[in-house]
């Protein structure tokens, strides 16, 4: 059983892996984004979308993180 649900893991994994190099592949365009009168270099859409992806992964955490230790009860109070 173990044995099965590795090769499974590696399975997910690598299907992963294809989807997110096919994306990257496939979005090649270079692009330049403007906000607040900054303008970044021109990129692939790619980067600029993996860049806020894995923003979006240390963020979200944080935010989670944040709201929990907000909630709980002080031992002082």
């Amino acid at each position: 059983m173990r044995g099965i649900k590795r090769v499974f893991l590696v399975l997910v994994v690598l299907a992963v892996a294809l989807v997110v190099l096919a994306f990257v592949l496939e979005n090649q365009q270079g692009v330049s984004l403007s906000l607040l009168g900054w303008t970044t270099m021109q990129l692939p859409v790619a980067v600029y979308v993996v860049a806020a992806l894995i923003v979006g992964l240390m963020v979200g955490p944080l935010l989670g993180l944040l709201v929990t230790s907000s909630r709980r009860p002080s031992k002082f109070r």
